[in-house]
This record gives structure tokens, sequence and C-alpha cells, in this order.
């Protein structure tokens, strides 16, 4: 009779361990493609919104992209007198606080809502 085989699990642990953290990575990034892919996407859509979307909606879309794609607000405010680019600057900077994926998330679902709007 031979004795039973014995595997010290000591020795394969930590292996499994990076396996499944690996994973984990590989699985976030697939969703963070998929995610990017998708505001890729609505970016895209958000061009072909009718005229008559108001300049608050523009200018939340504006700033969410701004978010998604740059970060957080790297210039300083425009001047008084530049009004368009300050209300611009204005808008990226009120949503300073959210991550691109938020930002990313957010956007898909503003351009959503104003395709439904656009379509009632």
């Amino acid at each position: 009779m031979t004795p039973p085989l014995y595997i010290n699990a000591s020795l394969y642990l930590p292996r499994l361990h990076s396996l499944f953290r690996s994973r984990g990575r590989e699985e976030k990034l697939s969703e963070e493609m998929g995610l990017k892919e998708e505001f890729e996407e609505y970016a895209e859509k958000a061009k072909t919104l009718p005229e008559s979307t108001s300049n608050e909606n523009k200018l939340i879309l504006y700033g969410l992209f701004k978010q998604a794609t740059v970060g957080p607000v790297n210039t300083s405010r425009p001047g008084m007198f530049n009004l368009k680019d300050r209300a611009k600057w204005d808008a990226w900077k009120a949503v300073e606080g959210k991550s691109e994926e938020e930002a990313m998330n957010d956007y898909i679902t503003k351009v959503k809502q104003l395709q439904e709007e656009a379509a009632a």
C-alpha cells in the first residue's frame, strides 16, 4: 500500500494568489476597454444631437468629456471678456472631482438622455 500524497500548499498558494490578482486586473482592464469604446461611440453620437440642445446641456457634456479625456482642469480660468471659453472652463471645473470612469459613465448617460428627449 502506498502512502497518500501530500502537497505542500505553501508552495502553490503564492502562485494561485498572483494568478487570481492578475485575472482581476485583466477583467478590470477589459471592463475599462469596454467603457472606453462605449464612451467613444457616444462621443460620436453626441455630434448628431439636434441644434436645439440647450447650451447648458452642451456645457455639461463638454465638462464631462474633458474630465474623461484630460482629467482635472490644467489651465487657468479665461478672462472675463472671453465668455464662451470661461463657460466651458467652468463646466469642466464643476466635474473636477470625478474619476475618468465616472465621467465616462455620466457622459454616456447624458447623451442617452438627450437622445431620448430629442426623439420625443
